[in-house]
This record gives structure tokens, sequence and C-alpha cells, in this order.
């Protein structure tokens, strides 16, 4: 089982040996190794069961840490940089030859962002390579917001979890394209929300074929172990009794089921506290001796669409 602690020093050491490890961010967990080293990178696709059509992003310190991985760094980007980061903000851009194609599913962008987490920038400024971080669970489920969570999924698969604490947004990062000089695209929504992008860029709504494929997008996932559905409660009690019943609400309790079922994101209806709950809430539901969880809607304002959006999918029949 893998050990918790808080010795950068450890951590360094697996990833220097080409290992993986659990590091935090303000998003969720990460399962990082070297984005320089292709037997790092297999070792994540294999310890978390993902295929190897889904990309992932790459984590570095700072914005000079950027340019030796991009071919083109367009002033929006850094702009973008400047005003998110450190922080839940992802950002496509050209690739140099320094990133294996197995990072990018061979496309030609690379998804970059630098992470908002003391420990995390503390390890990111102690190597000398970037890391590849998707979240530190198996494929598809429920993403990880403390170390245990991480312990609990992928502790018999990797060596050592770096503790850094609940992430405070508890939401995947945003993840966005520059298209032309000053307007962007929201290819994934998260911790970043489209009315705070819009007060630096423009956002791209129009529809097109040939968005790129990015983490976190396929129809199902973020998906509990117990079924997931969405607001419904009239449906789901002609099949279960409310004691069978788990009731995950914004802000406020459900009379037809037991107060001991139930967990709110945000009693007083603030979406960064509820989008800090998320998952959290999801993994304690997911524990309790129910047969199904039901979700209240969420407002899908600010964060509500990135939270609502992570519901959806984990709502969505799986394959």
């Amino acid at each position: 089982m893998a050990d918790i602690g808080q010795d950068i020093g450890k951590a360094i050491q697996f990833l220097k040996a080409n290992g993986v490890v659990g590091i935090p961010t303000e998003t969720v967990y990460g399962l990082a190794g070297n984005a320089f080293s292709e037997k790092a990178i297999l070792k994540i696709f294999e310890v978390k069961n993902r295929p190897l059509s889904d990309p992932l992003i790459t984590h570095v310190p700072d914005l000079k840490s950027i340019e030796p991985l991009v071919t083109d760094f367009p002033e929006l980007a850094k702009k973008l940089f400047d005003a998110f980061s450190p922080g839940p903000l992802t950002i496509l851009l050209p690739k140099s030859i320094l990133i294996s194609d197995l990072v990018t599913n061979s496309s030609s962008y690379v998804a970059i962002r630098i992470p908002r987490h003391p420990l995390t920038l503390e390890l990111l400024h102690s190597i000398d390579f970037p890391l590849v971080a998707p979240s530190a669970n198996s494929f598809g489920a429920l993403s990880p917001s403390s170390a245990l969570h991480v312990q609990k999924g992928l502790g018999n698969f990797i060596p050592y979890i770096l503790d850094g604490g609940p992430c405070l947004v508890g939401l995947e990062s945003t993840i966005i394209k520059i298209e032309n000089d000053n307007q962007v695209r929201v290819l994934r929504q998260g911790g970043i929300s489209e009315e705070e992008l819009q007060l630096f860029a423009i956002l791209d709504n129009s529809e097109t074929q040939n968005k790129p494929v990015v983490p976190g997008t396929m129809l199902s996932h973020y998906a509990p172990r117990k079924p997931l559905i969405l607001d419904s409660i009239h449906e789901v009690l002609k099949s279960h009794l409310p004691v069978r019943i788990g009731y995950l609400g914004f802000s406020s309790y459900h009379e037809l089921i037991p107060v001991e079922n139930q967990i709110l994101l945000s009693e007083t209806g603030k979406m960064d506290e509820a989008a800090r709950h998320l998952f959290g809430a999801l993994h304690e539901l997911d524990e309790k001796e129910i047969d199904v969880i039901l979700v209240s809607k969420i407002p899908e304002i600010g964060l509500g669409k990135a939270i609502w959006d992570r519901l959806k999918r984990a709502s969505a029949k799986r394959g």
C-alpha cells in the first residue's frame, strides 16, 4: 500500500527513477510522472487503465518553463496565464519536439498548466523536468480530492502519495485553446468560469467539427460505483425505498429522504464551496448503505456549469 507523507525528496526519488507518485493540486490529486520519460508516461496509462487515446496535461512551475515545450506562445496565452496561474487553467499550445506524442495522442498541441499548490510547486521547482499528471484514480472513476482517496483507489499500484490536504478548488482545470489572436474556445469546463475568462478574452462559442480531444470529456466519466441519477426523485421512488436512496443536494435537503443519507454541497448556495465539496461528497455517498445516488439540479451559472458537466458525465450509461 502506498505511503502517504509530505517528503518531497522521497517523491523526487521515485520520479527520477521513472516511477509515478500521487501529488496534490488545488483542483484534484494527480498521478504524476516525468513528462520526458516514455517509461513513466506509459506507467501512468497502465496504473489508471487509461486508454492511450486520452491525452495528458503537462504541469510546470512557471511561465518560463513553458517556452521550451512549445513552438508558439501567443500573447493572449501569456496574458491568461498571468491572470489565472498558478491556478486551474490549462491552455493548449503547439508542442515542441520535447513533448512525446504519447502525451498528446499524436496531436500537435500540448495541454499545459501551472498548478496552485505549495507542495507541488516546490516539487516542480526542485526537478529539471515537467510532470504529466492526470487525476490519480482509475480511468472514469470519481476524481480524488484527498490523499486518502488516492490511497484507496491506487494505493496498491503506486509507492508514494504527497499529502497536501483537501483540494481547495475541487474541480479539474478549465481547458481552453486560443483561436485567432483575441478569442478562446472552452474545451472543458472547470475551475475557471466562462464569466472570469470573458474579463480577459472573447469566447468563441461557434460550433466546429474540429474540436481537439482533451482529458475528461468522454460521455461517461467521474462516475461513482453506485448509479447516479439527476433530478428525478419521483421516478427513483417508484423503484427504491427512501432509506436506500442517497441524496446530493445543492443547498437544501429533500423532505422524502432520510437526512443521514443526504449531503449538501453548500448550505449557503456558494458555487466555489459546492465545487470544493463535490467529489468528496460523492465519495462519501458512494460508501453509504444505499442503492442509488440522486442529485438535485445545480444552477448552471459560474462554476455551476462545470459542476453540472461533471454530474452529467457521472450519470451517463457506461459502455
